[in-house]
């Protein structure tokens, strides 16, 4: 089980500190929001990866590629919707008015924004399902002990990554006003990406 305990950690600080979409959402959530209100968003992959494994090990391998395309296409134009938000917010920026809260913001928008992204299945599909099947099929104490691995190790890094830049807002107003136009223009970057990714193929 020990083996497969420590693959998971070395995947889930992989999956956890690579740019992308999700990663620079929770960057300009704690920099809009502060790491209190951010931090449950950490756990969106906790409630968002149990469909995403299942999906990405019994059905995904064997989908067309159309149906692919479209699942790019949906996840490009969700980070799209989370650039233009971020850019509102970079362009009204005040350090005197706390920013506005969304019922839809936090938790349930990081749990959406997973779901709807393509890495994750990809991840799951091509890198860590293999394992995680293998693993399973020796014994499901070795399963268990992979997916423990990858997600607490995943999870703290994202903690890490939202305290880090929570903490970068002390550096002052311009200093976190820049952090948030940086994010906006990168999560616009990865949704047209994504685009392009479904349109091309």
């Amino acid at each position: 089980m020990w083996a497969y305990l420590f693959q998971g950690v070395g995947f889930g600080l992989v999956a956890a500190s690579q740019p992308g979409p999700f990663q620079l959402y929770l960057i300009s959530q704690s920099l809009m929001r502060g790491w209190q209100r951010t931090l449950p968003s950490a756990l969106a992959p906790l409630l968002s990866d149990g469909p995403i494994i299942l999906l990405s090990v019994l059905v995904l391998s064997g989908v067309p590629d159309w149906m692919r395309r479209i699942l790019y296409i949906a996840g490009g134009l969700f980070v799209l919707y989370l650039a233009y938000g971020a850019f509102k917010s970079w362009r009204s920026f005040d350090a005197n008015v706390p920013q506005p809260e969304s019922k839809v913001d936090g938790l349930p928008k990081a749990v959406l924004m997973n779901m709807l992204s393509p890495g994750p299945y990809i991840f799951w599909m091509l890198v860590t399902g293999p394992i995680l099947v293998a693993g399973w099929r020796e014994t499901p104490l070795n399963g268990i002990g992979f997916l423990a691995g990858f997600y607490i190790a995943m999870i703290s890094t994202l903690v890490g990554i939202i305290l880090v830049f929570a903490t970068a807002t002390r550096l002052g107003p311009k200093f976190n006003r820049a952090l948030l136009g940086i994010s906006s223009v990168a999560l616009f970057c990865f949704g047209l990406y994504q685009l392009w990714k479904g349109i091309a193929g």
